[in-house]
């Protein structure tokens, strides 16, 4: 079918929001069947554009693996699609909550109510997964949607539009595209809600701006996520399952390992162990399809800027690039993974998010020193612990904040439709994914029906006798 138009200007924003805000005061509570459907039809229209959205994926990273676009994007979409037509009749439920004896015979419940028009804007590297991930969220509570998409992912963007347009004709859901001005305008809109991805400096500005309007804001950015590999623990094991993680679309992920806390002494077999990997899984780099390029010439330099301060700072490097030469990874736009130790604290490195294929080593003389550092810093995102120790589990879960935990392994809390996902502080506020992402897009209307009999009356003025005997009773 032919591609969808995409929303560019500030004016076609809002209107669409006028049109949407129109159309969902037309029918303000979707039945559970209209919003099954709707799922349904975006599963469909998922399955159906895959290769072409891989594709897209693929030409705005320059090269970008199917198979991890698939994996990482594709696949769990279907997940949370399927996980919110299993559950939505029960989550569209009233509930019912207690009544004081006090208001007896009144009763009470909470109806989850579609909030109207949700507001999405989406970062560039996992383009599919953060637009529809929120969409379905918002379409099984009920509501409408206008997506952001990011200036670096136009392709993406063009075929999200076109699947949207042939999965939702009634114009549920709309996709925009634009550079700082247009986000900033998105930004600006008075949504019923918005959720942003992205950067914490970035995200400041989106809530300063959504506060002009008093929207509520779902936060979820970045920052460092640690590490913890416990005394004891098997080094190599951990190395191998940090070092997928990692390197999972180049290092591009907000949940990504950021830098690793491992014990004094243990250093050189985690890098062997980790080069052992990325050799096992990327034998080349610069014509690997299975290995992402860095999304634009921008960040590549970042990413080695911020090795070269590194290294002129002291820092050690190890680099697994097997076979492959500079200038070949450079006109792929492809970095190897890199190792660092002996960085200083007030290096790029270890101030801010990598978010690429770079890994700092930092070693702890005892485990309290560990926690001690990871505390000291921004809350993150995400905290990874390799540990076997079911006592020492529960310390470190007790004793550090983050947004998420994996234990023996990294990201798979992301797509677990039973747990909320969100950041806390630095990283992030508010959270969504299943039926946390359903409440998040909802009004929980609290409503009490009173009964035809009861005491109120009782409790007018003019205040007598038994008012006065009542009020003893409730003050004692």
């Amino acid at each position: 079918m032919p591609s969808a138009p995409l929303l560019t200007t500030p004016a076609e924003l809002n209107h669409a929001l006028s049109t949407a805000r129109a159309a969902w005061q037309a029918a303000p509570y979707p039945s559970w069947a209209e919003r099954r459907a709707r799922l349904a039809a975006l599963r469909a229209a998922l399955q159906g554009h895959a290769g072409a959205l891989a594709a897209a994926v693929s030409a705005d990273f320059g090269q970008r693996s199917a198979d991890e676009t698939r994996m990482a994007e594709l696949f769990p979409t279907l997940l949370a699609i399927d996980h919110a037509r299993r559950h939505l009749r029960r989550w569209m439920r009233p509930q019912r909550r207690g009544v004081s004896p006090w208001f007896w015979p009144a009763r009470a419940q909470v109806l989850p109510q579609p909030l109207g028009v949700v507001g999405v804007i989406v970062p560039w590297n996992y383009p599919l997964y953060l637009a529809l991930g929120p969409l379905v969220d918002a379409l099984a509570a009920g509501n409408r949607v206008l997506i952001k998409m990011s200036e670096y992912t136009p392709r993406t963007a063009a075929a999200v539009a076109t699947l949207l347009a042939e999965a939702l004709p009634g114009g549920e859901a709309q996709v925009a595209l634009g550079e700082v001005a247009l986000a900033q305008a998105f930004a600006s809109l008075p949504f019923d809600h918005l959720l942003f991805t992205g950067s914490t400096a970035v995200g400041r500005e989106v809530m300063r701006l959504a506060s002009a309007q008093l929207t509520p804001v779902t936060l979820e950015l970045g920052g460092k996520s640690p590490v913890l590999i416990a005394p004891g623990h098997d080094v190599a094991r951990a190395a191998a399952c940090i070092a997928q993680g990692k390197l999972l679309n180049a290092g591009q992920t907000c949940v990504a390992p950021d830098y690793v806390l491992l014990p004094r002494g243990a250093r050189a077999e985690f890098v062997r162990a980790f080069a052992q990997a990325v050799a096992a899984s990327y034998p080349t780099l610069a014509d690997n399809p299975d290995y992402t390029s860095i999304i634009h010439p921008r960040h590549w330099q970042r990413l080695h800027d911020g090795l070269a301060e590194a290294r002129a700072a002291g820092a050690q490097t190890h680099a697994c690039v097997g076979p492959d030469s500079e200038a070949a990874l450079a006109a792929a736009r492809k970095m190897a993974p890199h190792l660092l130790w002996d960085v200083p604290a007030d290096c790029q490195l270890l101030r801010e998010e990598i978010f690429g294929p770079i890994l700092p080593l930092v070693e702890y003389e005892n485990w309290p020193a560990a926690l001690a550092y990871v505390n000291a810093r921004p809350r993150p995102l995400a905290l990874y612990l390799f540990d076997h120790d079911r006592q020492r589990v529960q310390a470190v879960l007790r004793q550090t904040i983050a947004g998420g935990v994996v234990v023996n392994d990294t990201l798979l809390h992301v797509v677990q439709d039973g747990l909320p996902f969100g950041g806390v502080g630095a990283s992030g506020m508010g959270q969504y994914h299943g039926h946390d992402g359903f409440l998040t897009f909802s009004k929980l209307k609290p409503v009490l029906y009173q009964s035809r009999w009861n005491a109120m009356p009782w409790l007018r003025p003019p205040y007598g006798r038994l008012a006065r005997w009542l009020q003893a009773l409730m003050l004692r």
